[in-house]
């Protein structure tokens, strides 16, 4: 028998009625009581198209307040929620609404746009969903800790993502495990600006309705607001990644942010040594963490007390967390293995992937990284290949693939080149079979019609062979040579 809570949002809106649950648009805001209301109201319009327990619902939206609305709203129905990346290309989008058997499609009404292009059972705007009329339904009072309550594409390494299936549990535990770290204090109020449809904007709207806390949502990363919402709206909490971290330190310039302010969460990639003591002179509460799609935001984190001492360490894992390093050798360099509740169980309708990344109920991340003296981590590479952009996971195969689709290509290398405001970028070396039938540009063109902008090399390279070793594998290290 599974474990079974009361419906969270239900809970704070009768505990907490009257307290602040949303601020949004810079001057409006809901309580719980209200968030409760309006979600619950959704839920009986998203009843009258038919969606129920297990229902597959894909949600294509900037962050904004109808976006965490419907997701309290499904949760209301028992259907689970496919969070889709709005800067994904069409191709990508039809991708993920098949593979995740999606029944209903919703988008918000500036991205009416792509809901024509998509083929899906229905689909309706935002603007549309509130026309509807409401059904009487039984709603969910309870949630049951085991069901399915959304799925998140992560960029495969072979190509084709993969739907992250989290539980009401993995989102539960993930939010306890944050709690158990960070603390909870009365006057938190957390500032989400990354995006809902990544696993780490989305927990923050876990952690509100867990701990009763406000959420100050923004819809965009933009230095001059959040610097401004940082200074001057009680904001206790924030979770960046290193290019706004680097971009909120230009423009602190020589002010100190508010005493209020007590936690800086880190995430997405090795930050750079030189950034993190800039933070530090600069006396920013960064606390810098690990975690992926598949561990429903950070399982691994720095607390203040060590930041300082530990500088480039992820920390330690969370209170119902454990980690092992898998090591080779005996150089300490190993890949990391994660458990813990907040973990996935598995991958959507993908035994084979299931198959590869658990072992003994331990999550193989694909990650390499070693434990110092003290049992911190220090992540070495992501996945191998990764190139993290802006926070933005990219695989290279998956641009590989598609070039290699262009006619007169013969074979294509993708790898990351450091970049000041990025992070790193994708480059792309490509061996021709006809030497004047291709050019930069048209590779580029090519890629921006099949893949998110992000992931179009941002330079093209024309070789007359790849590096191989003996066994044919492409030789990455020896690319970043040529560079």
């Amino acid at each position: 028998m599974s474990e079974v809570i009361p419906h969270w949002l239900t809970k704070q809106a009768d505990l907490k009625p009257d307290q602040l649950a949303l601020e949004y648009n810079e001057k409006e805001s809901l309580t719980f009581q209200e968030l409760y209301q309006a979600s619950q109201t959704v839920a009986r319009q998203l009843a009258s198209l038919g969606v129920a327990k297990g229902s597959h619902v894909a949600l294509l939206s900037q962050n904004d307040v109808h976006m965490v609305i419907t997701i309290h709203a499904l949760s209301y129905l028992g259907a689970v929620v496919v969070l889709l990346n709005t800067r994904l290309s069409s191709y990508e989008l039809q991708f993920q609404i098949d593979d995740a058997k999606v029944n209903l499609l919703v988008t918000s009404d500036q991205l009416s746009y792509e809901k024509e292009k998509l083929e899906v059972a229905q689909k309706k705007t935002i603007s549309e969903l509130q026309q509807l009329p409401e059904k009487e339904v039984a709603l969910q009072k309870e949630l049951t800790l085991s069901d399915p309550f959304t799925i998140i594409y992560t960029s495969g390494t072979t190509g084709f993502p993969k739907g992250v299936v989290h539980t009401y549990g993995n989102h539960w535990w993930s939010a306890i495990g944050s709690a158990l770290n960070l603390g909870l204090s009365p006057q938190d109020k957390w500032l989400a600006v990354l995006p809902l449809f990544h696993v780490s904007g989305l927990s923050i709207l876990f952690k509100s309705v867990i701990y009763g806390m406000p959420v100050y949502l923004m819809e965009s990363f933009e230095p001059e607001k959040v610097h401004d919402a940082l200074m001057n709206n009680d904001i206790t909490m924030i979770s960046v990644v290193t290019v706004m971290l680097q971009r909120l330190l230009e423009k602190l310039d020589n002010e100190s942010y508010p005493e209020k302010l007590r936690c800086v969460l880190l995430g997405g990639g090795p930050a750079p040594k030189p950034m993190l003591e800039q933070a530090q002179k600069k006396g920013v509460p960064v606390f810098q963490s690990y975690g992926l799609t598949e561990t429903s935001s950070q399982i691994v984190t720095l607390s203040s007390q060590d930041a300082l001492r530990k500088i480039g360490s992820a920390g330690k894992p969370l209170v119902p967390a454990q980690l092992q390093i898998d090591t080779p050798s005996s150089q300490g360099v190993g890949e990391i293995y994660v458990k813990g509740p907040m973990v996935t169980k598995g991958y959507f309708n993908n035994p084979d992937a299931d198959k590869k990344a658990f072992q003994a109920g331990w999550l193989k991340t694909g990650d390499l990284g070693y434990l110092d003296e003290e049992g911190f981590l220090y992540v070495v590479d992501r996945r191998h290949d990764l190139i993290i952009s802006g926070g933005e996971n990219i695989y290279p195969s998956e641009i590989e693939s598609v070039i290699t689709e262009l006619t007169n290509v013969q074979e294509v290398g993708v790898i990351d080149k450091p970049d000041d405001k990025w992070g790193e970028i994708p480059v792309a070396f490509i061996v021709k079979e006809d030497q004047n039938a291709l050019d930069e540009e048209a590779v580029q063109t090519y890629v921006r019609g099949r893949l998110a902008s992000y992931k179009v090399p941002k330079e093209v390279y024309f070789v007359e062979e790849l590096p191989r070793n003996a066994s044919n594998k492409l030789m990455r290290y020896k690319l970043k040579e040529w560079l």
